[in-house]
């Protein structure tokens, strides 16, 4: 069963200092669940075939225009058929004026209106980008993310294998956390994963026989980062002598969240590696790659190994990381 996910009003109103024209009883409680917007140009001309009545409205310079080129029946035609069809809420941009006809039908109706200052394009583009991360399809990973060399890292791994130690590890060493424990994922577009910690739990990270720190006040703002895109994912597990693990890395894996694939690279776990260091290789190595260089196929073309499928991988001789 599919979730469906939904922000209240008065968040958007905060979000966007949006001033209030007309606001039924308990209006601010309303809630929005479609990332979709429309602007009701189409419908003020009579046409409510495709019309969607869960989506915000928006009136810009072009509707207000089109009602004032109709007599004053005629808008008060116009705006009592769209306002019955009880939208969750009508924008006005650019401060235009609100007339009488569109009050009295709000209120009658019990449609909130408001209004901004921005242009019509900005403000949309804007509240879109709003929903799509607040009304994302979500889940949520037992891990830790951190940002290393400005990649995204989400580390997986069995309870006690050594994570948040590693987070730890890798602040020290300049980078960033976003998240411990529990990593909220959200699928912001058709290609990005957004990670975040639930806000209970933000900033604090647990090392066993140590307890729940503060990794804010101990380290500094500069050391936590309250979001991040998911560019790979790392899955820490005991080393198994019997196993094979990739040594080349010249095929990527990739792991599913949410519909989408994610590189991920498994790192057997044993005393004497240090973890951080090579998470900052791995990323950095990741990096490269979706720069285009691949070390393991660079290697296989000087080896005369070269299937072709290597040669293809290596773009560029030499390329800057940073």
């Amino acid at each position: 069963m599919k979730t469906e996910f939904k922000v209240e009003l008065s968040s958007i109103i905060k979000e966007f200092g949006l001033q209030t024209i007309c606001m039924p009883k308990d209006g601010e409680k309303i809630t929005i669940s479609s990332t979709e917007i429309n602007k009701p140009g189409i419908q003020f001309s009579g046409f409510y075939e495709y019309y969607d009545n869960t989506r915000i409205q928006v009136i810009g310079k072009s509707e207000d225009s089109f009602l004032h080129n109709h007599d004053e029946k005629e808008q008060k035609e116009i705006i009592k058929h769209f306002f019955s069809t009880k939208p969750p809420v009508v924008i006005i941009t650019r401060n235009l004026p609100v007339s009488e006809i569109m009050i009295e039908q709000a209120k009658k109706y019990g449609v909130p209106v408001l209004r901004t200052g921005d242009g019509t394009s900005d403000f949309m583009s804007a509240l879109i980008a709003y929903l799509n991360v607040h009304l994302a399809p979500r889940v949520v990973r037992h891990g830790v993310l951190v940002e290393v060399y400005g990649e995204g890292v989400l580390i997986l791994g069995d309870s006690g294998i050594g994570k948040s130690e590693t987070a730890i590890e890798l602040v020290k060493r300049g980078h960033r956390l976003i998240a411990d424990d529990a990593v909220e994922i959200r699928r912001v577009s058709s290609k990005s994963l957004v990670g975040s910690a639930p806000e209970n739990i933000r900033h604090f990270i647990e090392l066993r026989g140590i307890g729940i720190v503060n990794v804010r006040r101990i380290f500094g703002m500069g050391a936590i980062k309250l979001t991040e895109k998911i560019d790979m994912v790392i899955n820490l597990e005991n080393w198994e002598p019997e196993k094979v693990y990739d040594r080349m890395g010249l095929n990527a894996e990739t792991m599913n969240i949410l519909g989408l694939d994610v590189v991920s690279v498994t790192i057997p776990v044993k005393p004497g590696r240090n973890l951080a260091v090579v998470i900052e290789v791995a990323a950095m190595n990741n990096r490269q790659k979706k720069m285009g260089y691949n070390a393991a196929a660079e290697l296989l073309q000087k080896l005369g190994m070269d299937d072709g499928a290597a040669g293809a991988a290596v773009k560029h001789e030499q390329v800057d990381p940073f």
